[in-house]
This record gives C-alpha cells, sequence and structure tokens, in this order.
C-alpha cells in the first residue's frame, strides 16, 4: 500500500515537473524579451538663405498624435522643429558654447498631464544647459531657490494661459498646422551693467508669435537677462548671447524622437526580429503627410524697426511682419534619416539603421511644403475623428550580411513574424502608475510671486489633459520674471509702457506671422483662452501659480 502511494505520488510528481517544464518553456519568450527603443533623426534638405535674413523665423508644423497610444513618461519625441543658435562673427572664447532657442511640439519624460495630444513649449537653453526656459514659470527642475531658468520668460498676452507643463493644443488635434516663430521686439533700452558687473545687457527680446485657430498673436518672451546672466560670471562671453547677437539665418528643421518603446526578440534559429509601438502620421485626402510648412527667416526690419519708431512716438505699428524683409526657405524633395533600434545591450557602433526609405517618398514634395507619401505592403490606414493617419510597420526583421556586419532592419509582415518570439502579444500601453506631481510656486509672502504680487485672483481652469491651473492676474511689470529680470523699477515702468501700447491694438484677431498658403489652423486648448477681468484689460497679464489635478 505504501508502495502504491509512492508510485502514485512519483508519477503525480513527474506530471507536475514536465507542467512546469511546459510553462517554463512558454515564458522563455517573455524572459528573451529585450527592451530596446527607436530613437534618431528625420532630417530635412533645404536650399541655404542669405545669412542677412538674422532676425528670426517662423514656420507652420503638422500636430499630430505620434504613438497611437500614449505609452507613459519614458516616451519622449518632439515632432518637427528647429534650434535656432546666435550668429557669430568669430572664434569663441571656451571651447563648449552651446546656447539656443529649441523646445516645439512634442512630449518629455518630465511632462506630468501628458496625453497622445503633443503639447509646445519656448525650450530656451543657457549656457551649456546650466538652465533652461520652457515658458513663464516653466524650466529646469522644481526647486525655486535655485531656479535654473524658470524666471527667463515673461508674460506679454493678456488673452493666454500658460501652463508649466506645456501649452496645450486641443484635444484631438490630428494633422493641423501649428503656426510659430520667434523675432526680436524692443520692449526695453540696453543696459550698459549686468548683476552689478560692468558686462553689458542688449534688448533683443525673443517673443513668441504664434497663429493658430483661435489665437494669433505674441505670447511671451525670453528676458535678455536669461542670456546675460552667463557673461556676468564670464565677462569673456560678453555680446554673444541673443541679447545681442542675430540669429543664424539656417538652420536645421528635423524631427528628434529620444525614444519610442520597442521589444526585441530572438527566435530557435538565431534570427532577431523586434516590434516597436503603433507610429503614426497624418495624411491627407491625397494619401500625402504635409509635416512642415512655410519656412520663413526674416531681416531686422520685418518687424524691429516700426515698433521702435512706435516706442518712441512714432505711429502705430500695425504688427504684422512686413514680407518685403522676409525670405522663404525652400524644400529640397528629400529626407534623411538615421532611425535605430538601440538598446543597453546593442553596443553604439552596432546599432542598425531602420530602412525607412523602403516606405518613406519625399519626392512628393515642394518648395513650400515638406510633404511625405507613406507606400508598402506593411503600411496601413486608421481614422481619427474626420481625419486619417498611416500607421508606420510595426514588426522587423535584423538583416545582416556576416556576422560582424551591424546589420539593417527590413520591415515585414506580422505573420512573418515566429509565434515562439512572443512579439505578436506586446502591449506597448502605459503601466506607469505614478500619480502625477503638481507645480507650485513659493508661497513666501516676501518673494516675487507675493511683494507686490497679484491685482486679482485666484481664478482657476480646466485644461484639456485633465489638470486644473490656478492663475492670477499681474500688472505686466510685476511679473515674477521681470522681478528677477536685474532690471530697475525705471527700467520696468517703461516696459509698462510699452506692453500697454501693444495691448491695446495689437488683439488675438489680427494677422501677424504670414500665413499658411493652404490647410487648417490648430487650435490650443479653449481652456487657455481668457478675458482679462474688467479694468484690467490692458497692462496686466495671466500667470499660473499652480497646476495639479483636482
Amino acid at each position: 500500500m505504501n508502495h502504491c502511494k509512492e508510485s502514485i505520488f512519483f508519477i503525480l510528481g513527474l506530471l507536475v515537473f514536465q507542467i512546469g517544464l511546459v510553462s517554463a518553456q512558454q515564458a522563455t519568450p517573455e524572459e528573451a524579451f529585450r527592451n530596446i527603443h527607436v530613437g534618431g533623426y528625420l532630417i530635412t534638405q533645404l536650399e541655404e538663405a542669405d545669412e542677412s535674413y538674422n532676425a528670426g523665423y517662423s514656420m507652420y508644423m503638422a500636430a499630430w498624435p505620434l504613438v497611437k497610444d500614449y505609452p507613459g513618461r519614458s516616451f519622449q519625441s518632439g515632432l518637427f522643429g528647429t534650434w535656432m543658435h546666435p550668429q557669430q562673427d568669430g572664434p569663441l572664447p571656451i571651447e563648449r558654447f552651446y546656447t539656443n532657442i529649441e523646445g516645439g511640439l512634442g512630449w518629455w519624460r518630465d511632462t506630468e498631464y501628458a496625453t497622445e495630444t503633443p503639447k509646445f513649449i519656448m525650450g530656451g537653453v543657457q549656457l551649456n544647459f546650466a538652465g533652461w526656459a520652457n515658458g513663464p514659470g516653466a524650466g529646469r527642475g522644481r526647486d525655486w531657490d535655485d531656479p535654473k531658468g524658470k524666471y527667463g520668460v515673461a508674460q506679454l498676452s493678456p488673452w493666454v494661459l500658460w501652463p508649466p507643463d506645456g501649452l496645450n493644443l486641443k484635444q484631438g488635434t490630428s494633422g493641423e498646422l501649428f503656426g510659430s516663430g520667434y523675432l526680436p521686439l524692443p520692449l526695453m533700452e540696453p543696459r550698459a551693467t549686468t548683476a552689478g558687473t560692468s558686462v553689458p545687457t542688449g534688448n533683443q527680446c525673443w517673443t513668441l508669435f504664434l497663429n493658430t485657430g483661435n489665437f494669433k498673436g505674441p505670447v511671451a518672451f525670453f528676458t535678455p537677462y536669461f542670456w546675460t546672466q552667463a557673461s556676468a560670471e564670464d565677462p569673456r562671453l560678453a555680446g554673444l548671447f541673443l541679447d545681442q547677437r542675430p540669429s543664424k539665418a539656417n538652420k536645421p528643421f528635423q524631427m528628434e524622437t529620444q525614444h519610442i518603446y520597442s521589444k526585441e526578440a530572438t527566435d530557435s534559429k538565431g534570427q532577431t526580429y523586434a516590434r516597436t509601438a503603433p507610429t503614426q502620421y497624418p495624411v491627407g485626402p491625397n494619401g500625402n503627410s504635409d509635416l512642415l510648412h512655410r519656412l520663413m527667416v526674416y531681416k531686422k526690419a520685418a518687424l524691429w524697426d516700426d515698433v521702435e519708431a512706435w516706442f518712441k512716438g512714432g505711429k502705430m505699428a500695425e504688427g504684422k511682419i512686413d514680407e518685403e524683409e522676409a525670405a522663404m526657405q525652400r524644400f529640397k524633395k528629400s529626407v534623411r534619416s538615421n532611425w535605430s533600434f538601440f538598446g543597453e545591450h546593442i553596443p553604439k557602433e552596432m546599432r542598425a539603421l531602420l530602412n525607412i526609405t523602403s516606405f518613406l517618398d519625399p519626392s512628393v514634395t515642394d518648395s513650400a511644403t515638406l510633404r511625405i507619401r507613406w507606400s508598402g505592403e506593411h503600411v496601413t490606414r486608421r481614422k481619427l475623428s474626420s481625419r486619417s493617419l498611416v500607421v508606420l510597420p510595426e514588426y522587423y526583421k535584423l538583416v545582416k550580411k556576416d556576422v560582424d556586419d551591424k546589420g539593417e532592419w527590413i520591415a515585414v509582415a506580422p505573420q512573418e513574424v515566429p509565434a515562439e518570439t512572443g512579439l505578436h502579444a506586446v502591449d506597448f500601453r502605459s503601466t506607469d502608475k505614478r500619480n502625477a506631481l503638481p507645480y507650485v510656486t513659493p508661497e513666501d509672502p516676501e518673494s516675487s510671486w507675493k511683494k507686490p504680487g497679484p491685482v486679482a485672483g485666484p481664478f482657476k481652469a480646466r485644461l484639456g489633459d485633465g489638470s486644473t491651473v490656478t492663475y492670477y492676474w499681474y500688472r505686466f511689470a510685476d511679473q515674477p520674471a521681470l522681478l528677477n529680470a536685474d532690471l530697475s523699477t525705471e527700467e520696468r515702468e517703461e516696459m509698462q509702457r510699452r506692453v500697454e501700447l501693444l495691448h491695446a491694438h495689437w488683439t488675438k484677431e489680427r494677422e501677424y506671422l504670414p500665413p499658411p498658403l493652404f490647410g487648417e489652423l490648430a487650435e490650443l486648448d479653449p481652456a487657455l483662452i481668457v478675458q482679462p477681468p474688467a479694468g484690467f484689460e490692458v497692462g496686466y497679464v495671466p500667470i499660473v501659480t499652480q497646476q495639479g489635478l483636482e
């Protein structure tokens, strides 16, 4: 009897072992998954503009949800944008000198209230990334005792709220054109000193202009001191920043993607495959994607001269940019890509490129528009609201000439990928359960947020990303950014006078930037459009002091 029990237990144990072995074999592909990412640049090719067009630019960029489902905070990618550096005349006094205005539409790892719809940031970079400014009250880090650029942008518009998490677009935006650009405005006079030193600060207030379906005009500007803080610390750098220098006329226009979630697995034959999160582009009825449009560069006379004369007592400047002092940069029928899969297990020199040229055709591009036609058996389509999107191939096979070749990733059909890899079951939807961190500003009654402080508020607005912002109305010259811009009371009052002229005459319905030649304009989140309270229509601006969930 005991012998029979032992036999039964042996047989049962053997069955359990076999079941466990099968389970382990089934789990192996899951364990064999390697986390990888798609990253790189899509790079436009442009005819060069004359370097005399060195006073800013404007452009129209398509705005759309790059991935089908927002995959979480580790996802980071911009849409098409640019990097505007100061134009220099000769050699620089230090070896590493990086400063510019970048930013644009996209998603970032420090976005707290992200959705499939992109947001816009200003992206001014101080010397070698010592700090950066993404908008009024928004910049590097959360420590207000060490602001690192968070006071670098001043609010100019009395009609637009700027959340610290980024400027929201209307949810569901999918292919409409978002117009933006930077031009300098003489909102102040040059200064002979900076932070108590003999280093000068210029008066170029680089101002963000927007052209959208529900708002047009200037929104905010970088304070000149944002740039010259570095000069005060190292006088050799005096005169090299955007407070005084013109901008480079010829800039790179690219789409920078840091990483789109992907997975990699190798089958029993040693063949490696990968799958990436569904990545998509907007397409029109003709099957083309219009991604960048009407890149304009400007001479200083396009806007500055009329505004400067107005501030000195001359006739009102209309605000509309003089296209006689502008040039359009022309696209070539070419796009370069260095998109590749990368991961911790792949040495940088062995990153294989994706064969994007097999399904990307830029030959439909014209001089005014970067236009791409997507084709191939592995490209699919989907609808979002009333618009269409193409979904790029999700599955890839690594093809190598020999063991030392880093190879190339070739798009393949899902059925060509062996089931044993488990890639078909991958779910790229976000598993990030961390609660979003609220944005707050100083509560110290002696801080620049409280003294002299706001004139009206608090008010609240519920945004399309689910967050709620709290904002107050400040007299323009008394906003925190200007109280931290190394300006005297007299200088701020002169700025107040000039801005009151702008508020009285440059309304949000007027035309400023050269309009697009075709297409529909994207809209800002309607909750961001506000009306000044009675009595505060001119000379006052809304400043967001908190953003969080309610």
